[in-house]
């Protein structure tokens, strides 16, 4: 969602159009019928970008709503695709809405909107205040307590069932999972081999294998961890491999009271935005998956200083622990390999990598927007 935003408004200033504050999602996974301003504060996105694009909060009466012309933009498109094939269409019918906004835009695009993008996304997307404030309480009770962690651990039913991964999974979940992907009709994919897909890294890491790796990596028993997922698939069974290892483990839920998180808790996105905010201002984030948040965040701290990001090799790390299982290998090998493989992944600055040929596999500009925004000495816009 919220990268999607920061590429509309780049997109605004390409063809120099008017950006009406954009209506959310609210047929996803999750049915969450919130809307811009229950998440954003809509009077500081106006104002950050006054100088950049004209935004208003609704469309003029005389527009009826159903007669708008509505479009799909292609997916990790040149700034010359919205210049040359979309703004004549804006031209002819005046009002164009785009019923996808994720990822349509390339991650390589002139500085003059990479830095849009960023003042977007680090400057005026802030989160609404009710759910600052309360975001702000849950990181300075963490702090209170010493450092912590930061896991966005996606095992969750809906990223389960996406992407086909069952392993350590009974036959009915398996089964169940299967059946969500064959009823939502918008993900594609329906046939997939769960074990090739994990082989090749494209499983979120499970409980147990986060526990292992930060056990590899020397992360004390008394961490504090805090899990930044909507409910885990399993529940609590599900999580007993990793709190036997770190039982320190806190939520959103055990760090507020019923009457706190009341206003939020039927919202999803909402309650995103306060693992968000955590995430953003812990001590290590470790993503477990590559999905929109986790970038999202990554980027977010590389612009805030580098902060430490711990961006674990699932490819190797399948391979490491399924060694590890079958005896193949004792601890010592596994800490060896794992602080190896990691040595150079924990959100050190680089220049973004670019240049392949398919779009999806490069590196996100969104999870690390240097070189385009970032100064290289400091978290101004450049």
């Amino acid at each position: 969602m919220r990268t999607a935003i920061c590429d509309m408004v780049a997109v605004a200033r390409v063809m120099n159009a008017t950006l009406v504050i954009p209506d959310l999602d609210h047929t996803s996974y999750w049915d969450d019928p919130s809307n811009f301003e229950d998440i954003f504060d809509v009077n500081q996105f106006i104002k950050q970008l006054q100088h950049d694009i004209r935004i208003v909060k609704t469309l003029p009466n005389d527009f009826n709503s159903s007669d708008i012309f509505q479009l799909a933009p292609k997916s990790w498109s040149q700034v010359s695709y919205y210049q040359e094939e979309i703004l004549p269409l804006l031209l002819k019918h005046k009002v164009l809405r785009f019923s996808l906004t994720d990822s349509r835009l390339a991650n390589q695009i002139s500085d003059e909107f990479q830095r849009l993008r960023c003042r977007a996304n680090y400057k005026a997307l802030r989160f609404e205040p009710s759910l600052r404030s309360l975001g702000n309480r849950i990181v300075k009770r963490l702090q209170k307590g010493g450092s912590y962690i930061a896991l966005h651990l996606r095992y969750e039913k809906d990223m389960l069932a996406f992407s086909g991964c069952t392993a350590g999974l009974s036959y009915a979940e398996a089964s169940e999972l299967r059946r969500i992907r064959y009823n939502t009709s918008r993900w594609k994919e329906k046939e997939i081999n769960a074990e090739t897909r994990r082989a090749s890294g494209g499983c979120p890491l499970t409980p147990l294998e986060i526990g292992l790796l930060l056990r590899a990596l020397g992360y004390p028993q008394n961490t504090t961890v805090y899990i930044a997922a909507g409910e885990i698939y399993g529940g609590r069974q599900r999580m007993q491999s990793f709190t036997a290892l770190y039982p320190n483990v806190v939520t959103k839920e055990t760090l507020t009271s019923p009457e706190e998180l009341k206003p939020f808790r039927r919202f999803q996105n909402r309650l995103a935005a306060l693992d968000y905010m955590v995430a953003v201002e812990s001590d290590v984030f470790i993503p477990t998956f590559d999905g929109n948040m986790a970038r999202a965040v990554q980027g977010h701290r590389r612009f805030l200083g580098h902060r430490k990001t711990l961006i674990p090799d699932r490819t190797r790390l399948v391979r490491i622990f399924d060694e590890f299982e079958r005896r193949a290998i004792g601890w010592d090998s596994v800490k060896l390999q794992v602080q190896k493989t990691h040595r150079n992944r924990q959100g050190e600055p680089h220049f973004r990598k670019s240049g392949s040929s398919n779009a999806k596999l490069e590196e996100s500009f969104y999870a690390n927007p240097l070189p385009g925004c970032i100064c290289e000495n400091t978290t101004t816009i450049c």
